[in-house]
């Protein structure tokens, strides 16, 4: 069995996905990415192969993508990871235009043809605003765990105005509201609605098409999910792998690359 991988080096944490032949998810893994990245893309790559019962012989091909995509020195090449979301996002939903992809530092709107190329993208330019980092900070502030704070913003009923575009000053914001008397479940409502707002105004630059599909570690987040769509107006397509989205079109790129390869036709046909 020949296997392709992709290893995405993200600034918070690192995946990487095992893919076989057809395409189809044999492995995933996730760990942080810490302060040794070429060490986090080892661990990530070792540990999707151990998810997918696979040997590193067998993986003809790895491509890295992420900020820190050249650290995969094990791989044979690099993609970035715009053209890795939006191939990954066409993959998993075949009707997918356009494409956010919210990650730890960025968030990045990205409009994509039906075969996945890039048409379009715009990333934010203020600060950390309207990204993972600012629900971070949030949740810093009101120390509460990230993984809780989506089921605690759906249950706001009033949520503040978050003003700050910067998020060195979204903990002091935050605080100053929890001072003033506001319950917190508004407060992280505000949080969410303003990244919300934020990144609608991106996906607007490059042009909202069904259908729409949301990537990256922060479509976990179910308050997020809620409060884009209705900033949008529109459904949002979120899967299980979503936060794997960029490690998956990584190594679909490598698979192009081994099926091409072999025979230029196969890989006309697996990109078509």
């Amino acid at each position: 069995m020949a296997y392709a991988a992709g290893v995405d080096v993200g600034s918070t944490q690192t995946k990487a996905v095992l893919i076989d032949e057809q395409g189809a998810i044999v492995g995933r893994s996730l760990v942080p990415t810490g302060a040794n990245v070429i060490k986090a893309a080892e661990t990530a790559f070792a540990q999707a192969l151990a998810d997918g019962d696979a040997r590193e012989e067998e993986v003809e091909y790895v491509v890295g993508t992420g900020y820190g995509r050249y650290k995969v020195t094990f791989g044979n090449t690099q993609v970035t990871e715009i053209s890795c979301h939006g191939r990954g996002a066409v993959h998993m939903f075949p009707a997918t235009r356009t494409v956010v992809d919210m990650g730890g530092q960025d968030t990045k709107a990205i409009r994509v043809s039906p075969r996945g190329e890039i048409l379009d993208f715009c990333m934010n330019d203020k600060c950390a605003a309207g990204t993972g980092r600012f629900l971070g900070a949030a949740s810093s502030a009101l120390e509460i765990p990230l993984d809780e704070l989506g089921g605690t913003a759906l249950r706001g009923e009033r949520p503040v105005r978050i003003s700050t575009t910067c998020t060195v000053f979204a903990e002091s914001e935050v605080l100053s509201w929890l001072g003033k008397g506001k319950r917190v479940e508004d407060i992280l409502l505000g949080v969410h609605q303003s990244i919300a707002v934020r990144s609608a105004g991106l996906l607007r630059r490059v042009g909202v098409e069904d259908e729409v599909t949301f990537t990256g570690g922060v479509a976990r987040n179910v308050a997020m999910i809620n409060t884009l769509e209705h900033a949008l107006g529109v459904r949002l397509n979120v899967s299980e792998e979503s936060h794997y989205m960029g490690a998956l079109g990584a190594a679909l790129f490598a698979r192009d690359h081994i099926l091409a390869s072999r025979s230029p036709a196969a890989a006309r046909l697996a990109a078509s």
